[in-house]
């Protein structure tokens, strides 16, 4: 039973994986129907079905992206390593029954010690690791067995063909029956972690500054914390896009990398509201008096950045570049002058000093959060005209936490926000 919940809750967060499922289920039935008709038997042999067999299981990724980039590969990297060890066999047959062996050898491991040096170079690595495993794979396999069997050619003519047809089978299903876009994850993902440090800053006033805390404040106040372990994940995700033909919003060779930088700019962001976060955790408190003498500009600083990375996750999810984010901008920035005024002045005088400084300390990464947002609005900006974002004039109207994540990501729907959370005026 424990078993069959966490089944239930698996294919219930995303939808998707049963679709998957059933389209390598599909996939790995077309290509065995090699070994069930006569035909295409006699064409292929039994190591070919084999190979192509072998080549759906390998090839089948869950996304277009990483489907399309493993089966280029591996047609690329069979073709070039077929080709060399056809060229290593000719070559080794001219030097007599004695010296094949010795050449053979001497190409495998000249081979074999290049291309796998080459997989430490970071950017061939990030897009071409499975293909150098795949040539280091099949050059030995062509040229070790063509020192007992003549008919090298032919072998590795039939071995690319099962291969090429194992790839194309994956892609055509892939791409064909409810493609999953990793493009459009990677662009989903980045927008809801700019919502999640929205929610934290909303909820952060409230929570600091009064005494009781709000149960429904929790689950945004901890949303955070999965944004400082993404990178990892949307570089992942960054590298398999770039294999994407173009689709829907997202034109061909789209700028992919720079969502890498707006995603940066985020995890710095979420870096300083975990330093403010640990505020909310202090065993030490500043007494309620103190703390309300820089409430008021506090609050304004929160609320302001909140509604600027609100704003920004909006338009960014519905691909429209806008400047409305930059008035929350400035208004935070107007609360931070405020803020440092205040701290100049002599309200301090009678109040003790290790009282002061758990106060006087929230407003330091306050202060460091505004420099970020200003920053994330910068690329978010570059980011929508490099990709052709239209331009737009949006005005959020709720400022109520609200979850990108859970509406795009987990259904994997193409829609965006609800229409009572932001309404999008077309300018000329």
């Amino acid at each position: 039973m424990k078993i069959a919940r966490k089944t239930k809750k698996l294919g219930q967060d995303d939808p998707r994986r049963m679709v998957h499922s059933l389209k390598v289920g599909l996939a790995v039935s077309l290509v065995s129907l090699f070994y069930y008709f006569d035909p295409i038997y006699d064409s292929f042999g039994q190591e070919g079905a084999m190979w192509a067999v072998l080549t759906v299981v390998l090839v089948f990724e869950f996304s277009v992206g990483a489907t399309l980039g493993k089966g280029l590969n591996r047609i690329l990297a069979t073709l070039v390593a077929g080709a060399l060890g056809v060229g290593v066999h000719c070559l080794s047959t001219l030097s007599g029954r004695k010296g094949k062996p010795i050449l053979v050898a001497t190409f495998v491991f000249i081979i074999a010690v290049i291309t796998t040096f080459m997989r430490f170079f970071p950017t061939v690595k990030a897009r071409y690791d499975y293909g150098l495993l795949i040539f280091i794979m099949t050059f030995c396999l062509v040229s070790i067995s063509s020192y007992r069997d003549d008919q090298v050619l032919e072998m590795a003519h039939d071995r690319f063909f099962a291969i090429l047809v194992g790839c194309c089978v994956s892609l055509i299903v892939c791409m064909c029956l409810c493609p999953v876009w990793i493009g459009e994850d990677l662009h989903k993902s980045v927008a809801a972690n700019m919502e999640k440090l929205s929610n934290f800053l909303q909820a952060f006033g409230d929570e600091y500054f009064t005494e009781e805390s709000n149960e429904n404040n929790k689950s945004y106040i901890q949303g955070y914390t999965s944004v400082l372990t993404s990178k990892s994940s949307e570089e992942t995700m960054a590298n398999f896009a770039r294999w994407e033909p173009g689709h829907g919003l997202f034109r061909y060779r789209h700028p992919w990398k720079m969502y890498l930088k707006v995603g940066n700019l985020t995890r710095d962001c979420a870096y300083k509201v975990e330093a403010l976060n640990s505020h909310l955790n202090c065993k030490i408190q500043t007494p309620a008096e103190i703390r309300g003498k820089i409430e008021e500009p506090c609050k304004r600083v929160s609320v302001e950045c909140s509604r600027a990375l609100r704003e920004m996750a909006s338009t960014f999810l519905n691909m429209v570049r806008t400047s409305s984010a930059n008035t929350h901008i400035e208004s935070s920035k107007k609360a931070a002058e405020d803020l440092k005024s205040l701290l100049k002045t002599n309200l301090w005088e009678e109040a003790d000093l290790l009282q002061i400084i758990p106060a006087a300390s929230v407003t330091s990464p306050l202060l460091e959060i505004i420099e970020c947002v200003d920053k994330i609005a910068e690329a978010v900006n570059e980011l929508g005209k490099a990709a052709s974002f239209r331009q737009s004039n949006v005005t959020v109207l709720s400022e109520q936490p609200h979850s990108i994540h859970q509406e795009s990501i987990q259904h994997g729907s193409n829609t965006a926000l609800p229409v009572q959370h932001c309404v999008i005026t077309v300018a000329e």
